[in-house]
């Protein structure tokens, strides 16, 4: 496994979730009424799904796992050859969902 590339691409998510974090209102209402906001939280959550996505497919090219055919598959391969938990894989899954539907 390249350590470099999964060092950069685990400072990149750090970035993103650093970003949202602070980047996050005290309320609901506050980030409804911020649109800027809602932005920068939607690209930096779409950013830490792909990188997740890419994260997992590296660790997949690691192992005799089939390669998966669909993002979300990615995170079912890793909870089958038992890389991730069960509770993970079906949250993760979810976000990919989040990101297909912000490409749509």
């Amino acid at each position: 496994m390249d350590r470099d590339l999964v060092e950069t691409k685990l400072e990149s998510l750090r970035r993103c979730v650093d970003r949202i974090a602070g980047k996050t209102p005290s309320s609901a209402d506050q980030l409804v009424r911020d649109p800027d906001v809602q932005d920068i939280i939607a690209l930096n959550l779409q950013r830490a799904v792909q990188l997740s996505v890419d994260f997992a497919a590296h660790l997949i090219a690691e192992t005799d796992a089939t390669p998966p055919s669909t993002m979300a598959e990615n995170f079912e391969i890793l909870q089958k050859i038992q890389i991730i938990e069960p509770a993970l894989a079906e949250c993760l899954t979810k976000a990919v969902g989040f990101l297909e539907y912000r490409r749509s």
